[in-house]
């Protein structure tokens, strides 16, 4: 099969719901040979099922990212069955406990160390499963899928923003540490168009949707200053991710992409007038005029 990703064997862990498996079957119908990894096995099924029946070629294995042992089985699969892992990507994770609700004192031990454990600990013990084989081959990719709390704080995730911005002080590590056998490691940070499965229990119906296709879409009410006519999908960030985990950015390590971010990161602390319609930038004429006096002075 022809395309950008034409004989290469990706590894996927959350690839039964979500970013992980839009990726998975984008990724296939770019020629690779996906290796579909999740928590779930009826998850991990469904989606190699899906790869085969659209002519590409996967196999799966059930693997929690929390047991080291699981993630080595899933790397001997590639190799068995592919011969070669020429990419990973991370995409597991969980939520805060609370998804939000929580005051920070009322956030428990266990639930913080539970998502880091997936979150941050995961990812590490992902890239380890799979670097010997790697640094047999002399190249590889690693993918961690971060976000956009890599960089910001989302309101009641305190825990979740520093497992994020671990994941991208990982990736960079690793691009130092692993760039002598060619092996590069960057993290995409989405902001927008992420599952809204990833609000909802395991044993959830798999959507296939983000959160801004779950409601009607009107730009103009929307936060996001970019303003589109429809509203940011799975696929946009399947597609950032198609570019990392391919050779058409092959000099890039230790990147942190901010994917779907639809202009956010352009703002500045102080919300300015008109920021919502369109008109932010443009100030008020009383302060040009007093900028303006300023600058005549």
């Amino acid at each position: 099969m022809s395309g950008r990703l034409a004989d290469k064997t990706i590894l996927i862990t959350g690839a039964g719901s979500g970013l992980g498996r839009e990726s998975s079957l984008l990724f296939a119908s770019e020629g690779a040979r996906i290796v579909v990894t999740d928590v779930v096995p009826a998850r991990v099924d469904r989606v190699v099922s899906e790869i085969k029946d659209a002519g590409g070629q996967a196999v799966g294995i059930k693997a929690d990212v929390r047991e080291f042992d699981e993630l080595t089985s899933a790397v001997d699969l590639a190799v068995s069955s592919f011969g070669r892992v020429d990419g990973l990507m991370c995409s597991a994770g969980v939520p805060e406990e609370g998804f939000g609700t929580l005051a920070f004192e009322d956030i428990s031990v266990e639930g913080f160390t539970s998502m880091l454990a997936v979150n941050l600990t995961g990812v590490f013990l992902a890239a380890k499963a799979v670097v010997p084989q790697m640094k047999k081959q002399r190249g590889g990719t690693i993918l961690a899928v971060s976000s956009m709390a890599g960089y910001v704080a989302y309101p009641g995730f305190p825990g979740y923003a520093a497992a994020k911005h671990g994941v991208n002080g990982l990736v960079k590590g690793m691009s130092l540490s692993l760039g002598g056998y060619g092996i590069r490691a960057n993290a995409l940070c989405p902001a927008h168009g992420m599952s809204i499965n990833f609000a909802m229990p395991p044993d959830a119906e798999v959507l296939g949707k983000s959160y801004e296709e779950m409601q009607p879409w009107d730009s103009a009410q929307t936060s996001i200053p970019l303003k589109l006519s429809r509203p940011p999908s799975l696929r946009d960030n399947a597609y950032a991710a198609l570019y990392l985990i391919c050779d058409e950015s092959a000099y890039m390590s230790g990147v942190c992409l901010p994917a779907t971010d639809g202009g956010n990161l352009a703002r500045t602390s102080i919300i300015m007038p008109g920021d919502l319609d369109g008109s932010a930038g443009v100030l008020p004429a009383n302060l040009q005029e007093d900028i303006a006096g300023a600058a005549g002075a």
